[in-house]
């Protein structure tokens, strides 16, 4: 046996091109445990198996979110009626999402996305046969994004909290990171995608390729494992009652009481500045379709990049920096763009507003999931994206009437400047206090 070793080491040795029949599987290892070290959601079946469908399901769904926002436009040419139709689907979720978080607390909640992913899809087909037949109005768009409000104050809670069942605690924050990034990365692709849609074959193409895109996550979510069990307690308490318990703990939860004050701000102030690109597009740049895909794209690759930057990172760096710092980088960033009409500075600018703006949204979400309780997380979760998304349509509404009035530029710099003050306080508060925000889950 010696001797057959040392004849293979000889055999190696004299043919260095040819190594041993073991080392690519040795270096394939080391890069796999390099991944897994950067991204540790990866390790778990399920969300290899969740990753690819809600992808290709969130490229579409960013393809129908440009879409709309240019068929409103085309249909009113009014800035403020885009914002409307944005609201209309942002705006069920402050009504509903509380709800919906009992939902999650008691039932599997890979059934609630199932079904809800389902609802969505037909919603899609319905606005694509509409628009491509011709008859669509505003008052269509605003009804079905209205439904489709509705059946998200469901399944984003139900979303969030599935993260949960699907990964080991401790690789909790790079799920929520990924998730993140599924998100972001799919406005680099989607309103590409729907540029090129729109203007080659219309708005209504672009719906139904949203349609079809759902046929790929409810596959994923067809092929994982049930890992959730009903709990006894949340399914025998009156939904009020488990309301309220949910909203005392989340208020008597520093750490979550904070998180969700603050995301309220980013949500009416920083976030909104999304709905005015199709207006910016066209009558500051003078952009088609597919140009306003460049804007939604390179904001989303800016946020790709942050969302990655905080799944390495995150147990690394103060969380501060992630939040706050996020924060105001991208306040900055969006004031320069407003500032400007030179593209490319444009676009550099957009790329620096999405990194600061969803490295701080991401790190907020990966707090609260990593410190709150499993018998609250679908109400916590849901109360989180009540207030991120419910509270967009304020800042729709908000600065569609400021643009209207006083121009876009300077609605977007003033919910800048608010931005930027709530961050500034945020961080006085966390460093001054012994109580931080910050201390308590780091």
């Amino acid at each position: 046996m010696q001797l057959s070793m040392e004849a293979m080491t000889v055999s190696a040795e004299e043919f260095p091109g040819v190594a041993p029949d073991n080392a690519d599987a040795k270096r394939n290892r080391g890069l796999t445990r390099q991944l897994l070290s950067a991204f540790p959601a990866f390790e778990s079946r399920n969300f290899r198996r969740y990753f690819p469908g809600q992808v290709i399901s969130m490229i579409g769904t960013w393809i129908q979110m440009v879409a709309q926002g240019w068929l409103v436009l085309e249909i009113t040419g009014s800035a403020f009626d885009v914002g409307l139709a944005a609201a209309a689907s942002t705006l069920p979720t402050l009504f509903l999402s509380l709800f919906g978080g009992v939902v999650v607390d008691r039932y599997p909640r890979r059934t609630i996305l199932l079904w809800t992913q389902s609802s969505a899809m037909v919603l899609a087909f319905v606005l694509g046969t509409f628009a491509m037949t011709g008859t669509v109005t505003l008052g269509i768009i605003l009804v079905l994004s209205f439904l489709l409000g509705c059946v998200n104050a469901l399944n984003v809670p139900a979303l969030q909290a599935f993260l949960s069942e699907i990964v080991e605690r401790e690789h909790l924050a790079s799920a929520v990171a990924m998730n993140s990034a599924i998100y972001n990365g799919s406005r680099v692709i989607g309103p590409a995608i729907a540029g090129l849609l729109i203007s080659a074959t219309g708005t209504g193409t672009a719906f139904m390729v949203n349609g079809v895109s759902f046929f790929a996550v409810i596959i994923s979510l067809l092929s994982m494992e049930e890992t959730q069990k009903a709990s006894a307690e949340n399914i025998s308490q009156h939904p009020l009652q488990a309301i309220r318990d949910g909203l005392k703990y989340s208020w008597e939860h520093p750490v979550i009481r904070t998180s969700i004050l603050y995301i309220a701000v980013i949500s009416i102030f920083a976030w909104s500045y999304v709905t005015m690109l199709p207006f910016i597009a066209k009558h500051t740049f003078h952009m088609d379709a597919s140009g306003m895909g460049y804007l939604y794209g390179v904001s989303g690759l800016g946020s790709v990049v942050g969302t990655v930057l905080v799944s390495i990172y995150s147990r690394k760096i103060d969380r501060l920096v992630f939040i706050a710092g996020g924060t105001i980088l991208f306040s900055l960033a969006l004031i320069g763009f407003t500032m400007t009409t030179f593209l490319p500075s444009a676009l550099f600018f957009l790329f620096l507003g999405g990194f600061g703006l969803v490295s701080a949204v991401s790190t907020l979400s990966a707090t609260i999931q990593s410190t709150v309780d499993d018998r609250f997380r679908g109400r916590v979760m849901s109360l989180y994206m009540m207030v991120f998304m419910g509270f967009m349509p304020i800042g729709n509404l908000e600065i569609g009437y400021l643009s209207e009035h006083f121009g876009t530029g300077v609605a977007i710099r003033l919910g800048c400047m608010v931005t930027i003050m709530a961050a500034i306080a945020l961080a006085l508060y966390s460093r001054g206090s012994q109580k931080t925000f910050l201390k308590q889950v780091l």
